[in-house]
């Protein structure tokens, strides 16, 4: 075999070799990475947990009725259309479809922030809409004197206890919510809805999990873990629905 074509041979398999290093190593370090993320997620279940007062809701009892429900945001163009359902406690109802579908429609209808055009929406008992903009907090107050705003039958001490619980501790609770990342601002929404006396027997969440931090998401699971109301929420994140304990799905 000529000199030239046994090199040209040599280095196409030192090539190869080297490939086929690179392509281990990188198998390696995403294998790892893949790893660490598994360990952080146990470790985020096994130490995060909240305590909650009890809603008060019964198994069973009646929480929100939709008949016949039509409406939108824009006038004249309905997203849905004699739409039905019957949420009864303590169900955790996942609403899923593609975007443009009315899951946001359907919670802004359910929460009342939204007047249907026709059919009925009755909320039999008390509840807590969690939109992407949490605008049940006033954004320029800070964390404790939103949740003294929302609770405001507690004591100091009592409030601060609650807070701390979600990861509001000592001067955290005294910061401004406009200076809150989204899991923050979430965690604090979540804290005074949740924290208080007697939690509302229905929670209603729009994407909760979107851009949300390791700490933040585990502080999402935990307190609904630890919730005994009725849940009706839009997500796309499955190994979140499993974690709390999903019941139903509506396809919209």
């Amino acid at each position: 075999m000529p000199k030239i074509l046994m090199g040209a041979r040599a280095n196409r398999a030192e090539n190869s070799g080297g490939g086929n290093a690179r392509l281990a190593e990188r198998q390696r370090v995403e294998t790892q990475h893949a790893l660490t993320a598994a360990r952080k997620r146990v470790e985020r279940n096994e130490r995060w947990s909240v305590d909650l007062a009890s809603t008060g809701l019964v198994s069973g009892q009646r929480v929100l009725d939709m008949a016949r429900v039509t409406g939108g945001h824009v006038p004249g163009s309905s997203v849905l259309t004699d739409f039905d359902l019957s949420v009864a406690g303590p169900e955790r109802i996942a609403v899923a479809g593609p975007n443009g579908s009315g899951k946001s429609t359907l919670l802004a209808l359910a929460a009342g922030c939204l007047t249907p055009w026709s059919g009925r929406v009755d909320r039999h008992v008390r509840s807590a809409y969690f939109d992407q903009r949490t605008d049940l907090l006033t954004a320029e107050d800070t964390v404790i004197e939103n949740f003294t705003r929302l609770n405001p039958d507690m004591d100091d001490n009592d409030r601060r206890a609650a807070l701390a619980r979600f990861g509001f501790r000592a001067s955290a609770a005294d910061r401004a919510v406009t200076g809150l990342s989204g899991g923050e601002t979430l965690r604090a929404a979540l804290a005074c809805v949740l924290g208080g006396v007697t939690p509302p027997p229905l929670l209603l969440l729009d994407e909760p999990t979107n851009h949300l931090d390791l700490e933040s998401l585990g502080t999402l699971e935990a307190a609904l873990n630890a919730y005994d109301g009725a849940l009706l929420l839009v997500s796309h994140d499955a190994a979140f629905l499993e974690a709390i304990g999903l019941t139903r799905r509506i396809s919209m």
